[in-house]
């Protein structure tokens, strides 16, 4: 291999979190990527790099592409409807209508596009996707994303009971469908995939929930649904399955929890044993504060999560949360942990600007494994900020820090000024 061929540099003020709650930053320095992968970061280039042209963006900030864990693409036209109900009456009356209409690939499609440009407008390099039960508008919306440069999961969503019957399926159709999408998409993208995706377990019958756990081991695809979202759901779930112990196992049981890499959104209310179990089953939470305040549902306890061992990113959850920007999903997670610091007696610790930038890079982003971080070995998936905008005066002079707060309290899109996704620069989706 000649030097050079596959190496790019880039130069900025680089900030990444190796671990939760460490924010290592390089100012003024060169990020080197050999093909999709960091090679290194250096304040002053090695020898043999010096005759590579470097791209330098100066004073702009250089951080690792949001990792958004939890978005329903079919629900982006609902954002900001029926937040005066909880969420089993929001689904019924808001989210079940207009999923129904994807039925149409054509309005699928106009869909589909906007939420992938406003993923990219907004920074978001990596999604973890719900579609709906419809194959079609499913694989219409991996080829959006893929076609974006973007990476991601997209679920073909499975519901055979307790669903409208405009979207209820069979559970043979619905086994036989999921198949046939995996067929069709699983080696079709190189950085979006297919991900088993059982709506949550009161839609989903024992055969049903069997059946999608032996496709995600026939296929090895990892898996995704809700849990312990809210009081109403939780007494639903015992109602219906009173053999488990608790939600949890319901998923453990059919095999869906674990033995597949393994999201579940939500996780607010889960008993210790649920604890111990994700812990052990290294099953991921997405933490979605927007949604759970929208909703009413409550607050997830993620410190105590994280001091388990459990895996924690955070979600957009779109449409139960109105907010696309993963920057804004950082503040309000960070908003809402002051809350559950102030009613735990100032016992658990709120949440930090580095901590919340773990969970919305390094932290999801090891979900799709090496993603999230600027250390050696790990796909560059980064953003790159000028918040020139956001200062107030010339001679008033920001840490890289703290302009790392103010960008994510108070910027927008603009000032993301470009975005990489496994080492290739990625323009505006032309849709």
């Amino acid at each position: 291999m000649v030097l050079g061929k596959d190496i790019a540099i880039i130069k900025g003020n680089i900030a990444f979190t190796p671990s939760f709650g460490q924010l290592n930053i390089a100012e003024n320095s060169f990020v080197v990527i050999q093909g999709k992968k960091v090679k290194g970061i250096y304040r002053a280039l090695p020898a043999e790099y010096r005759n590579i042209p470097v791209t330098d963006y100066q004073d702009a900030l250089i951080i690792p592409g949001f990792v958004d864990l939890h978005f329903h693409a079919p629900q982006f036209a609902n954002r900001g409807l029926g937040f005066d109900l909880e969420l089993l009456p929001w689904l019924e009356n808001y989210t079940f209508p207009e999923e129904a209409k994807f039925q149409d690939v054509t309005y699928a499609q106009a869909v589909y596009k906007k939420v992938v440009s406003a993923l990219w407008q907004w920074g978001t390099t990596r999604v973890v996707f719900f579609g709906t039960i419809h194959k079609a508008a499913t694989a219409k919306l991996m080829e959006l994303l893929a076609t974006a440069g973007l990476g991601g999961y997209v679920g073909k969503v499975n519901m055979d009971r307790n669903s409208p019957g405009i979207l209820m399926e069979t559970t043979g159709q619905s086994l036989l469908d999921t198949e046939m999408f995996i067929k069709e998409t699983i080696g079709r993208y190189e950085l979006v995939k297919p991900i088993i995706t059982p709506r949550f377990v009161p839609t989903c019958s024992p055969e049903l929930m069997s059946g999608i756990a032996r496709l995600a081991m026939q296929y090895n695809l990892p898996v995704q649904s809700h849990l312990s979202e809210n009081t109403g759901e939780i007494a639903w779930v015992r109602e219906l399955h009173p053999e488990c112990q608790n939600y949890a196992s319901v998923y453990d049981q059919f095999g869906l929890f674990g033995k597949q890499p393994t999201v579940m959104a939500h996780c607010i209310y889960n008993d210790d044993a649920e604890l111990a179990l994700m812990a052990k089953n290294r099953v991921y939470v997405a933490h979605c504060p927007y949604s759970n305040s929208n909703l009413a549902s409550g607050i997830a306890p993620v410190r105590k999560c994280i001091e388990q061992g459990i895996p924690v990113g955070l979600g957009s959850d779109v449409a139960g949360g109105h907010e696309v920007a993963m920057s804004r999903v950082m503040s309000m997670a960070i908003e809402v942990s002051k809350l559950k610091w102030l009613a735990s007696g100032k016992k658990e610790k709120f949440l930090t600007i580095p901590e919340a930038l773990y969970l919305a890079t390094k932290g999801g982003g090891s979900f799709f494994g090496k993603v999230g971080s600027f250390e050696a070995g790990y796909d560059f998936d980064a953003l790159v900020i000028d918040d020139s905008s956001l200062e107030v005066a010339a001679s008033n002079r920001y840490s890289v820090e703290d302009r790392l707060s103010r960008f994510i309290y108070i910027g927008d899109h603009h000032n993301i000024i470009a975005r990489y996704v496994a080492g290739k620069k990625i323009e505006k989706p032309q849709f």
